[in-house]
């Protein structure tokens, strides 16, 4: 394989069941070093199963996860940081920012090392690329939304992992905050670092992400924006309501010429127009 091919991360034909339910079913996905990668779909389509079967959170039925051509282990997950929702998140919890920020550390002290001043000094550096570096010695339950979002973004950027899985750091956060996160992932990208985000907004995938993959317990098409953010392939991952809610809110993107989409259930992708959304 080239490197190419092997550099970053691989999801290969990604299976996981929650009891009798389906969460995932053969999901396959490349986030490449150097590559924004956006994962969209509806609630409990397995966004964030697929970034928790990353992590090793939750088991996997079948399938196969590498990093850089490697299966997943302890020490290669440490080379991978993750940022949750923020209603995961116990914000009543005692701690300070910098302190949680610190955390990102951990992974490279061992379970019971303490941070050394290098670790806090890399921690407040990253705070200060967030624009909250100002906060560190706050509870992180007095911050904003938007603060604390980045707060855990922060937290990532400590870790100055290979992979960074952000899950929907976009959501409920002030326009500032929007404009940060994706200054930073931008940042991301030209140092090389491979960032998986999940989100709703068709915007960020637009703009931002250079490959979008949308899910709905299998994968329904995975390419470029331009190719994929069609009508109709938004129509199969949302149903009718949902994908009308997300083309009203989106401006039109005209397609590079380059591949087409893959589509799981076969045939060519259609071209967006200025009409509704029709399969």
């Amino acid at each position: 394989m080239s490197a190419r091919t092997t550099a970053g991360l691989h999801v290969e034909r990604l299976t996981v069941m929650y009891g009798p339910h389906l969460a995932l079913d053969d999901a396959c996905l490349t986030c490449e070093r150097g590559q924004v990668v956006g994962l969209l779909g509806p609630n409990g389509s397995g966004k964030s199963t697929l970034l928790k079967a990353v992590l090793g959170l939750t088991r996997m039925q079948n399938g196969r996860i590498t990093l850089d051509g490697a299966p997943l282990d302890r020490r290669a997950r440490a080379r991978i940081a993750y940022t949750p929702q923020r209603n995961e998140v116990d914000w009543s919890f005692p701690i300070t920012v910098e302190e949680v920020v610190v955390l990102g550390r951990q992974g490279l002290r061992g379970l019971f090392g303490r941070p050394h001043r290098s670790d806090w000094r890399i921690a407040w550096e990253a705070l200060d690329q967030l624009g909250i570096g100002e906060l560190r010695r706050r509870q992180i339950g007095e911050l904003s939304a938007g603060q604390q979002q980045r707060v855990f973004i922060a937290r990532a950027l400590a870790q100055d992992g290979d992979v960074l899985l952000l899950d929907e750091p976009l959501t409920g956060v002030d326009a500032q905050t929007q404009t940060i996160v994706l200054h930073m992932l931008t940042e991301l990208r030209r140092r090389g670092r491979a960032v998986l985000v999940t989100t709703h907004d068709l915007t960020l995938a637009g703009e931002i992400c250079d490959c979008v993959c949308l899910l709905n317990t299998r994968v329904i098409a995975l390419g470029a924006p331009a190719h994929v953010l069609t009508p109709r392939a938004l129509l199969e991952t949302f149903g009718g309501d949902g994908a009308v809610r997300l083309l009203e809110g989106m401006a039109e993107i005209d397609p590079p010429d380059a591949a087409e989409p893959r589509y799981a259930s076969g045939g060519t992708p259609a071209r967006r127009s200025s009409g509704s959304a029709t399969r």
